[in-house]
């Protein structure tokens, strides 16, 4: 067994996790995952400003008050922190080691950055877990890589230590699941849980840890004493997050999500066994973001009487003195009639202008000032807007693996990667036959009720994963939550393409509406740009749900 755990799950988590996971017990390997889409437009504007920065310097700081920690209990460390410069980074991490007076092998993974691309800012290739594998084989003590899948920086340190072979398709995937599982931390241990008011103790929940056995299967845990839970929900909320249909595509193998088996092996453990997996696709995916014009916002606080003339005023002045072109507005009606508060009694108007135009993005900051005196009665604004920002587009481009260099360098040395032979995968979907049951008497009730949710964020596509608490709900799932269905609960998603992906095995169903969030993230004007809380939305929604299941 090798037992890894995940002290970050993106760029700004709890500072303290690489210490907690050190000291709060065992550990073969530590990871930590600080990349994500916007991620890396943030690094790519810094390396804008500084060539020899585009790394997560966070990590860093973890390391001068870890390292020595690491070193004396044979942790090795691996990690995506290198960003656009993973050769940077760990030359910063020999001087910080040298500082310290502590004796560690430094490697890096790099050959993902593909630029120039037309008009990119950023284009990096998601690398696989061999690069890893190559350096932690060769005596590494802390690998450090650009942009890898999130489930390799688990997959690699598994494959290395077992000394599986390219075509171990099945542990690959059982490891990848593994990965796919911890990568967000604590979101795997209660965080952003559906039911969390059911988790005993979730002030400083524990950060995840997969044991991986010689066959891919494992168990996932967490740190005696510590925080949070892990249960079959906290894994299948998070197996759910940020996923397709039933093939998760990688560059090292394609894992079958519909053979997951979860079961309870313990308390605060989970055990993930049975799955499958086959050869990757033949192509790689590259994360590329453009630059694509400035934006501003500014948010006006209406409160008490005639909302929506308020509403109106403000939107012409403001028109009225840059333009309305690029505008979006949005009006939050979270007034209450006859309110006993003066917050309860106000609505939230929401102003969002992108421009290719730096000028016109800042005089939209002068111009909702110049409102103050001049505008609605009552006229104040959440916070004064800035000059500003530029605005970030993310867009997933596929390439040949023959077109990226996969390298690990090791001591000085640099040792090409050779690429597992792809193949064409086809899409594969789920097949489901309607038993026809009756289930007797319902009750409109919030869905939440009886269905838990996690959602997230690929480009400008949502994910929404929900499930069931009780396995004989699955048939009525099915029935009931249909892609029509969705969107008349959820009426923003009425006119997009909405795909819905069927897991038997872990009673839920996936659904993927392309284009919610308009060109990604960075660039989203809609009022939860990740679409991370879609899933507590639908949930709050009223349906007419079997009494059986209540």
């Amino acid at each position: 067994m090798i037992r890894i755990g995940n002290a970050s799950g993106f760029y700004g988590d709890r500072l303290s996790s690489m210490r907690e996971l050190l000291t709060g017990g065992d550990l073969d390997v530590l990871t930590g995952d600080y990349l994500a889409e916007l991620t890396m437009l943030i690094l790519g504007r810094q390396r804008m400003k500084d060539p020899a920065g585009g790394y997560a310097k966070t990590f860093l700081r973890q390391l001068e008050d870890c390292l020595g920690l690491a070193k004396d209990r044979g942790v090795k460390i691996v990690s995506n922190a290198g960003g656009l410069n993973p050769a940077g980074l760990a030359d910063a991490i020999r001087a910080l080691a040298e500082r310290l007076g502590v004796d560690v092998s430094v490697a890096h993974v790099e050959g993902d950055d593909l630029l120039p691309r037309e008009g990119a800012l950023t284009a990096n290739a998601y690398l696989g877990a061999w690069g890893i594998a190559e350096c932690l084989t060769a005596g590494a003590d802390i690998v450090v890589t650009g942009r890898v899948t999130d489930a390799s920086l688990v997959v690699g340190p598994a494959a290395a230590h077992f000394g599986w072979a390219r075509d171990d398709f099945d542990a690959l995937a059982g490891a990848t699941v593994a990965g796919h599982v911890i990568e967000c931390g604590t979101q795997a241990t209660g965080g952003n849980f559906a039911f969390f008011t059911e988790v005993a103790d979730l002030r400083h929940p524990g950060f995840p840890i997969a044991e991986i056995e010689v066959d891919g299967s494992s168990v996932i845990t967490k740190h005696a004493g510590t925080g949070g839970a892990v249960t079959v929900e906290t894994v299948t909320a998070q197996l759910l997050y940020e996923i397709q249909g039933a093939d998760y595509l990688g560059p090292d193998v394609t894992t079958r999500f519909d053979s997951i088996a979860l079961t309870a092996d313990g308390s605060d453990r989970v055990r993930i066994r049975g799955v499958t997996g086959g050869p990757p696709p033949e192509t790689v995916k590259v994360c590329v973001n453009t630059l694509d014009g400035f934006r501003n916002s500014a948010t006006f606080v209406l409160c008490g009487l005639d909302i929506e003339a308020k509403a109106n005023l403000v939107r012409r002045q403001l028109e009225g003195a840059i333009g309305a072109d690029g505008i979006t507005w949005t009006l939050a009606r979270t007034d209450h009639a006859d309110a006993d508060t003066e917050e309860a009694a106000s609505a939230l108007l929401h102003a969002i202008v992108k421009t290719p135009d730096p000028a016109r993005a800042k005089a939209f900051s002068r111009a909702t000032v110049e409102l103050a005196l001049a505008s609605f009665p009552g006229f104040t604004m959440t916070a004064p807007p800035a000059d500003g920002t530029p605005v970030g587009v993310y867009r997933p481009e596929y390439v040949s693996s023959a077109e990226v260099e996969h390298v690990a360098v090791v001591a000085g040395q640099r040792r090409v990667v050779k690429w597992t032979p792809g193949t064409a995968v086809e899409p594969r979907s789920v097949g489901w036959t309607d038993p026809g049951t009756d289930f007797g008497p319902t009750r409109g009730v919030p869905l939440g009720l009886v269905v838990g949710a996690r959602s997230g964020d690929k480009g400008g596509d949502a994910n929404l994963g929900l499930w069931v608490r009780r396995p004989e709900a699955y048939d009525w799932l099915v029935r009931t939550l249909t892609v029509d269905r969705l969107r008349v609960l959820l009426p923003e998603t009425a006119e997009l393409e909405i795909e819905r992906h069927l897991l038997p095995n872990l009673v839920a169903v996936n659904f993927v509406v392309h284009g919610l969030l308009g060109a990604g993230v960075a660039a989203a004007t809609r009022f939860d740009p990740q679409a991370k809380a879609l899933g507590e939305w639908i949930r709050s929604r009223q349906v007419d749900v079997p009494e059986v299941f209540l």
